[in-house]
């Protein structure tokens, strides 16, 4: 309407039609077609510092040329309107009712996604703005600093000798904006807390509380209602609890309720990035080298370093009107004092015991009491110790540092158990000979049977069964089963469990010289008679003469 004003204005003062067109960057069309409106009325004739009203102009041309009302065609999925309506107000998006109603009104349903979209779009305009909806601006109180990780790219890591994901971690005094950057290749909790440690150090000080995102590292549990309380990382806890840190996670889905650090990590992004990328991709035919060389990590870091101090924290910042560098000495007072002793990190991970008695952490296995089989503990992990806890009291501690992949303590063990994890010959050979020199002669026999298939299995069996025995019985049941070539283990326990250990053998046997008890070399074959039992035995009566 105010172009429509200047337009009257311009006929009054007797400019052609075409040069009013182009003045108010009309058509020559629509010039013509208000021209007409306003030339009927006689609008267009009378002084030109007396202008009819914003209100009548409207009045003429509504007279003329009435909006449109409605549609100017019938939606494809008005029928299913009330519905649409009804899942609207329930808080689902255009997606959902439209799967919904492909879903559910399969039969004769025949909108599209992009009808759905219109129509939810004008319930909303029609419904006007929610309350939740208003934008509340947040005065952060001295103190506070917001954190994030924004991915850079690939550069080359000197340390490992590879390219990889590369990440900078931003701390933003909310309320200063002074920024602490650190470059990073993983969001490990091992490296997230590393950052806010160099971070607070570089301020002089904690920050009295922090505001992060919802990465694993720092929340393992979000709160989705304002009733739920968030689950922090106890790794996490533990480092805010050293100087005494107030951790106050982000809302799921809601980065603009820490918006200083988003826009400190896009102001990374654009204003630093690229001048480093650009003199670090200089020429188009770069070797390997000379890539590993311009996009190399440690320059970048170096590069970051001397940005953040000497342009991002020396400019004068758009919403403060201040520089963050000066604003925050004022804000350096409400910093935390950081403990004398610097914080030493302390992973926790929560665990569950295997069957083996060993629960896993950094690919090595760590030994817990047995009777913990299938239960969830806690690995507290230092430096130098693995602690592990199950329901707050501890059961076990460990070296962290130790040569191969697991560390086992005896005693955690099933006693009658622990040794089968041996699969030494020498070993079990060792442990049948404390109980007689002759069971461990007749352990090598059983070794010794195949020369292929191999007999440990058995060994294991025999050995630890005998050891439930006397010392007599022991060597009887091995002189009987040597006797009768019964190497198997269900031989062993059937002559243990009937007693014939107790029995004599059939034929004498020499005595072996080193073991009085012990079995040796019988005098005949296994299974022949001696000459002298069979000469004793009656001739077979038969109807040939003699």
């Amino acid at each position: 309407m105010h172009r429509l004003q200047e337009l009257v204005r311009l006929h009054r003062l007797g400019r052609g039609p075409r040069q009013i067109a182009r003045e108010l960057g009309m058509s020559p069309n629509t010039e013509r077609r208000y021209r007409d409106i306003f030339a009927a009325t006689g609008l267009l004739v009378g002084d030109p510092a007396d202008l009819p009203g914003i209100e009548e102009l409207h009045a003429r041309v509504e007279a003329k040329m009435p909006s449109k009302s409605g549609e100017a065609r019938a939606s494809s999925v008005s029928r299913w309107r009330p519905e649409i309506e009804e899942l609207h107000r329930g808080g689902a998006r255009p997606r959902a009712i439209y799967d919904w109603l492909k879903r559910e009104k399969r039969l004769d349903f025949s909108g599209s996604y992009s009808a759905v979209k219109r129509l939810c779009r004008g319930l909303s305009k029609s419904a006007g703005p929610k309350p939740t909806d208003v934008a509340i601006p947040i005065h952060a109180p001295p103190g506070e600093a917001q954190v994030e990780f924004g991915y850079l790219g690939i550069f080359y890591d000197p340390a490992t000798g590879k390219m990889r994901k590369t990440w900078v971690f931003v701390l933003v005094m909310a309320q200063s904006r002074q920024m602490v950057c650190r470059i990073a290749f993983d969001q490990t909790i091992e490296t997230w807390i590393r950052v806010h440690v160099e971070a607070f150090e570089e301020l002089g000080g904690a920050p009295s509380s922090i505001v992060p995102d919802n990465l694993k590292a720092a929340v393992i549990q979000a709160a989705f209602k304002i009733d739920t309380p968030a689950a922090l990382n106890r790794s996490y806890r533990e480092m805010a609890r050293h100087p005494g840190v107030r951790i106050d996670p982000t809302p799921p889905r809601s980065p603009e309720k820490k918006g200083r650090v988003e826009n400190a990590v896009r102001y990374v992004k654009h204003n630093f990035l690229p001048t480093f990328i650009a003199h670090a991709d200089a020429g188009p035919n770069q070797s390997m080298g000379e890539i590993e060389s311009r996009r190399n990590a440690t320059k970048l870091a170096a590069a970051l370093q001397t940005w953040v101090c000497e342009t991002a924290n020396q400019r004068t910042h758009g919403t403060t009107g201040h520089r963050p560098a000066a604003a925050f000495e004022h804000e350096r007072s409400a910093l935390i004092e950081l403990p004398v002793a610097r914080f030493e990190l302390i992973l926790w991970k929560k665990a569950k015991v295997h069957r083996d008695s060993h629960v896993a952490f950094k690919r090595r296995l760590y030994s817990v009491p047995w009777r913990f089989l299938g239960k969830e503990v806690w690995i507290k992990v230092n430096a130098h110790s693995v602690i592990i806890f199950c329901e707050d009291v501890r059961i076990a501690t460990h070296d962290r540092r130790g040569s191969g992949p697991r560390s086992t303590s005896p005693g955690h063990l099933l006693e009658e158990r622990a040794a089968l994890g041996q699969r030494s010959r020498e070993y079990w050979e060792e442990r049948a000979e404390s109980i007689a020199p002759s069971v461990r002669r007749f352990i090598r026999s059983v070794f010794d049977q195949d020369d292929v298939l191999s007999m440990l299995r058995s060994v294991q069996a025999i050995v630890t069964h005998l050891e439930k025995f006397p010392k007599t019985r022991a060597i009887a049941a091995c002189r009987r089963a040597d006797y009768y070539g019964a190497y198997r283990y269900g031989e062993i326990k059937r002559i243990l469990l009937r007693g014939l250990d107790f029995h004599p053998l059939p034929i004498a046997v020499i005595v072996s010289d080193s073991d009085e008890t012990g079995p040796a070399k019988t005098t005949t074959y296994r299974f022949a008679r001696r000459l002298g039992e069979l000469i004793q035995q009656p001739l077979e009566k038969t109807h040939e003469p003699q």
